[in-house]
């Protein structure tokens, strides 16, 4: 599995990387027996970045993959979750005060089975006062990186403007990598328009959700996804224009997001093992670079065609 730099944090991460959102049984409910699995499928295959949060199933992520992290040696993988976004009998809430990502960050790791987080993310910053982000949140966990107890540093969200503006905002070298979703996939490329201004910072970049949440496959968008009809139908023409040629269109998104060497690694989650082996078995075959350009031309005026975080 190839790796890349993120930004300049000394990381070296696979191209490819585990999201264990699906750990917390957010988009169905899960056997934990296999769900491990699928943790150990990763790292066997050369997955060495793990991304989770206290979000996710409302702590229940963090709980299965720590039960995982148990049985891998700890050199084997870097380790990121997040702060500020969490949830409780079905409702979600939101805390971003220092106090709170201070805490958050020690259970976390309890939950985790682990002693050191490599990097800790503010979670979702536009459901925040982007002004606290600045003065509150993140220097509380720069304080926590100043003792070592976490190694770096950074910010996720849908929305890239608002990614740029905490950066602005804060003291050079508090922000060491973004974590961005939806906007490097076959649909949606807005991403690239602001790696010019990532890499003049030092800032590593990941990308998640190569399939939109859904939008690129060919089971469809869930009931609760926010995206525009349009813009699901035109993925839908697409899904089965990829079927005609015996080529999923998961494989297609996926390939098309981890091409781009200027971002680090992209992020995907399945509690599957059977699909994470998949997933790393695609990205070490050549893109279909002609199957790229049809999709494109099918999903037309609706590219870049995005919506708010929910």
């Amino acid at each position: 599995m190839q790796k890349r730099k993120l930004g300049n944090t000394g990381m070296e991460l696979s191209a490819l990387s585990f999201g264990a959102s699906s750990l917390g049984g957010v988009f169905h409910d899960i056997d934990e027996a296999v769900a491990v699995r699928s943790v150990f499928t990763a790292i066997g295959g050369g997955l060495n970045f793990i991304d989770v949060s206290p979000y996710y199933g409302y702590y229940k992520a963090e709980k299965v993959l720590g039960k995982a992290l148990k049985e891998i040696p700890r050199d084997k993988y870097y380790l990121s979750t997040k702060v500020g976004r969490y949830g409780k009998d079905g409702k979600n809430t939101w805390d971003y005060s220092g106090k709170r990502a201070t805490e958050s960050v020690y259970e976390s790791m309890e939950r985790l089975n682990v002693d050191y987080i490599d990097l800790i993310n503010v979670h979702d910053i536009e459901f925040a006062d982007l002004n606290q982000v600045v003065n509150e949140t993140l220097p509380a966990l720069v304080e926590l990186r100043s003792k070592g107890v976490v190694g770096h540093v950074g910010i996720t969200d849908l929305q890239l403007e608002n990614l740029k503006w905490v950066i602005d905002h804060s003291e050079p070298g508090t922000v060491e990598s973004v974590l961005n979703f939806c906007h490097l996939c076959l649909c949606d490329d807005k991403l690239t328009d602001f790696l010019d201004y990532f890499e003049s910072k030092g800032i590593g970049v990941i990308n998640a959700s190569p399939l939109s949440m859904g939008l690129l496959s060919e089971r469809g968008v869930p009931d609760w996804h926010p995206a525009p009809k349009p813009l699901v139908e035109a993925c839908a023409k697409a899904a089965q224009h990829c079927k005609s040629k015996n080529y999923p269109i998961e494989k297609l998104a996926v390939q098309y997001s981890v091409a781009n060497p200027r971002v680090t690694s992209t992020l995907f989650s399945s509690a599957n093992p059977d699909n994470v082996k998949r997933n790393i078995e695609w990205v070490e075959e050549p893109i279909n670079e002609e199957l790229v350009l049809e999709v494109q031309d099918i999903i037309g005026e609706q590219k870049r065609v995005s919506w708010k975080n929910t």
